[in-house]
């Protein structure tokens, strides 16, 4: 790469840099167009319940997470290129076959196949941006990577929404299913292998490393810690689509408030970031942890803005209802709480970490997104079931009056009066997260300060 300064600073990237950006914004926008509708496709037109719906959706979304330290491994040995075209077949194929055919043994063989493809791609692409940039630039092809992630996940998620309400739920599983041929054209035409030299490790390595991240207590207990942050993060895909069209209708636009956390990210992550440099990795995450139950209590305040502002709540030329507005504060607060989390917490797990192995510890990190899912979706079933249900599960009677208070005309169904308690839940899950990672500062300080008396 040529140069732009002194310094070797450059935003100059070799080809396949560039390719794999492009492969890796398909792929996202693939991803939460579905993603951002699965459980409402799930449950509407598969037929699962919510409580079915959540626990299929947990184990899709938490394996994505987990799979990648043994595909990376498969990718290794593959080639980069051969894998790419593996990956984006099945994805491809997934997608189609998801929205061909709503049964629920097709759909979870489509879950699987759009797993093990989407389990491919992240450790290629990354490893690519990796092999493609130097140390001095390597922050700057990260970045990049990471504009390439949003600018493909927001308009996935952006695309859902006339799809849903135009054509139906199972048309955004072929748009997903072209945007995975779209990658698999610019694979087969543009990318080539890079030198995948001194990356990756083999399963049984991929493997052990593992069961010793595991058997690490303080590090898992950091882990599940953070977990809670994200169990509240993952119901703007879990509980949000649903709750808002069975309380606002089928005009809500859950695709299109899902990417207000994304918006706030990129306006305040570098700011804030500023602000807090000085204070401690672990103080930064606190803020996050204090932040995000109040995220989940903004948006249980839903009828309490209809009593106070009325229905809808009018903003001067905008008139939303109680529950959308709850939900754009509440999820602004999630996203601000992300900007004191994210840049902190990589480099605080890593001080858990044995001094020599903190790069093992750190490919393992994720394990907070997969418990954070797992446990997230699995509890989103049984709370909407409770407190939100279905209306194809209420008596004839119950639907009519359902219908009638969507168009504005009577109150809700009883089965619908404290739908608003499924956040007070999350808000607790959100301050018993920090309330452990304050006493887990405070022993880990203890055992450090014992340590360095040795």
């Amino acid at each position: 790469m040529s140069s732009n300064s002194s310094s070797g600073l450059t935003w100059r990237f070799p080809r396949e840099f560039w390719t794999a950006n492009v492969i890796e914004l398909f792929e996202r926008a693939a991803y939460y167009g579905v993603f951002i509708t699965l459980t409402l496709y799930l449950t509407r037109e598969v037929g699962f319940t919510d409580v079915e719906t959540g626990w299929v959706v947990a184990w899709f979304a938490s394996l994505l997470y987990l799979a990648p330290t043994f595909t990376g491994a498969l990718a290794d040995k593959l080639g980069f290129r051969r894998a790419l075209i593996i990956a984006f077949a099945l994805l491809a194929a997934g997608y189609g076959l998801l929205g061909a055919f709503q049964t629920k043994v097709t759909a979870l063989l489509s879950l699987f196949i759009i797993m093990l493809g989407g389990s491919f791609v992240k450790p290629i692409i990354s490893g690519t941006v990796a092999k493609t940039s130097d140390d001095i630039n390597r922050a700057r092809a990260y970045s990049l990577f990471y504009q390439m992630v949003n600018i493909g996940a927001f308009f996935g998620k952006t695309v859902a929404k006339p799809l849903r309400t135009e054509l139906g739920l199972k048309y955004i599983n072929f748009y997903s299913a072209g945007m995975s041929l779209l990658a698999l054209a610019v694979i087969v035409i543009l990318y080539r292998n890079v030198d995948t030299s001194g990356m990756g490790k083999s399963l049984r390595e991929a493997w052990r490393g593992l069961v010793r991240v595991v058997q690490n207590v303080r590090f898992m207990i950091l882990i599940l810690i953070v977990a809670g942050f994200w169990t509240i993060q993952g119901q703007l895909y879990a509980t949000m689509p649903k709750y808002a069209l069975r309380l606002i209708g089928e005009h809500a636009a859950p695709e299109w408030l899902a990417n207000i956390n994304p918006l706030v990210v990129v306006i305040f992550v570098v700011p804030i970031t500023h602000l807090v440099r000085k204070l401690r990795p672990v103080s930064s995450i606190a803020i996050a942890l204090l932040i995000i139950p109040f995220s989940a209590l903004t948006v249980s305040l839903s009828p309490l803005f209809a009593r106070l502002f009325g229905n809808p709540v009018h903003l001067g030329f905008v008139h939303l209802h109680p529950v959308t507005v709850a939900l754009i504060l509440g999820i602004a607060l999630q996203g601000l709480a992300e900007c004191f989390l994210s840049p902190r917490f990589y480099e605080y797990a890593s001080k858990q970490a044995p001094k020599d192995e903190v790069g093992l510890y750190m490919g393992y990190a994720h394990l907070t997104t997969f418990f954070a899912w797992l446990f997230g979706f699995a509890i989103s079933g049984y709370l909407l079931n409770a407190f939100c249900p279905d209306p194809h599960t209420l008596s004839a009677a119950e639907q009519a009056q359902h219908a009638a208070a969507l168009a504005g005309h009577g109150p809700m169904p009883a089965a619908y009066a404290h739908a608003h308690v499924i956040w007070y839940v999350y808000a607790g899950i959100g301050l018993a997260a920090f309330v452990a990672l304050l006493i887990y500062r405070a022993v880990t300080d203890y055992l450090d300060r014992r340590q360095i008396r040795r």
